[in-house]
């Protein structure tokens, strides 16, 4: 399928090789801003996307994702900033100059045309030859595996093979950046499952570039070479899915990205690092995390652990003492079987609750509802954040 990525050949403006600039980045926002009347979309987005790099837009209903994702290929005007794509300043290009490829949630195929004449309609509208564009065209349909289906209408498709249309559609001029809002968001989650792994190996198989948006956090986790977390139309976080995950920068993130623990409290701070206090419970916290996180002492902070980082021991069990260790008595008020793991609700002596997941067969107790037990973490798989709303 390497002919997708050179030149039509074709006069008139057509899509042409360009020369490899590994160094240069495929897309530079900077101060990007958009307001409407008195809402202000998004505010001061400031980001820097590698060539062949998958970035997701990520974020809740609201954050800014998708006006972004828009001022980009030039649907909508920013109030403020700058769009470069490939070094070039597209602040007054249109969309159509902007050799941007789109799909849309709702895949905007061509009802009257069939899948090979959607597919075309680029081509068509760069002027390319007859023969070129018959060639691109299975091209597409053989590298979206829809080879013999050209000649059918969106109407004879199943949603999936809609969604693969449009990205052949998207992708079959070879653009500079490959725009996705929420392609799989009308699918089956078996169907969007499958296609988030065959949109990520086609992308990398032809070296796309691409900006992807979703409000899916798995998604985003499985796909995405870094992922944006969006809030309040400005980047919360910007980096790989290990590092939001692991180190959320905020309690936001935090909270937003996967399933977390956070407890909250006052930071107090001591010779060898500091404390998270509440009431008479006093969590340590790692040197390093409280570096991080720059907390003045007294200030409301909350610890956030993922659910796979704590166990469960009796009360008397060793480890409940041993060093590097926090601790908290608990009881456990449900115990869920959820198949490939078990799900353990419990509730800490001053009301906050905690959930802890862990693997079905690795030979660990099973706990019951009512039981008395200790909850213990690593001291350095917690994240100290600061909290708004202490």
């Amino acid at each position: 399928m390497s002919a997708l990525r050179g030149s039509t050949g074709a006069a008139g403006g057509a899509t042409t090789d360009r020369p490899d600039q590994p160094d240069r980045p495929a897309l530079v926002l900077r101060g990007l801003a958009k307001s409407f009347v008195d809402v202000q979309a998004v505010d001061g987005v400031d980001l820097e996307v590698r060539q062949g790099e998958f970035v997701t837009l990520l974020g809740p209903s609201g954050s800014g994702k998708t006006t972004t994702l828009r001022m980009i290929a030039g649907f909508t005007r920013q109030s403020a900033g700058t769009i470069e794509i490939d070094g070039v300043d597209m602040t007054h290009v249109p969309p159509h100059r902007r050799d941007v490829g789109m799909i849309f949630q709702n895949y905007a195929l061509f009802p009257h045309l069939t899948a090979a004449q959607n597919i075309a309609f680029p081509l068509e509208m760069r002027r390319a030859t007859r023969s070129e564009i018959k060639r691109r065209v299975a091209e597409a349909l053989a590298l979206v595996k829809l080879e013999g289906l050209g000649s059918r209408y969106p109407r004879q498709l199943s949603g999936g093979q809609q969604q693969r249309i449009a990205f052949a559609r998207a992708v079959v001029f070879h653009p500079r950046l490959l725009l996705m809002d929420e392609p799989l968001g009308a699918l089956d989650k078996k169907l969007r499952e499958a296609l988030q792994l065959e949109v990520m190996h086609i992308s990398r198989q032809l070296g796309a570039t691409v900006i992807y948006v979703t409000h899916d956090q798995e998604e985003a986790l499985v796909m995405s070479d870094r992922i944006a977390i969006f809030s309040r139309g400005r980047i919360e976080q910007l980096g790989r899915g290990e590092d939001l995950y692991d180190r959320p920068v905020s309690l936001f993130v935090a909270d937003f990205i996967g399933e977390s623990n956070i407890l909250r409290g006052r930071f107090e701070r001591d010779g060898e690092g500091g404390w998270l206090a509440r009431g008479n419970l006093r969590w340590r916290v790692a040197a390093a995390q409280e570096d991080r996180a720059a907390l003045s002492d007294g200030s409301a902070a909350a610890i956030v652990v993922r659910p796979e980082r704590l166990r469960i021991v009796g009360l008397n069990d060793p480890a409940v003492a041993a060093p590097g260790v926090n601790a908290v008595e608990a009881s456990v008020r449900d115990a869920l079987y959820l198949g490939s793991i078990r799900k353990y609700e419990l509730m800490l002596p001053d009301g906050q609750a905690a959930t802890v997941r862990r693997q079905v067969g690795g030979g660990e107790r099973e706990w019951q509802s009512g039981d008395r037990v200790g909850l213990i973490w690593a001291v350095n798989d917690a994240v100290l954040v600061a909290d708004p709303n202490g």
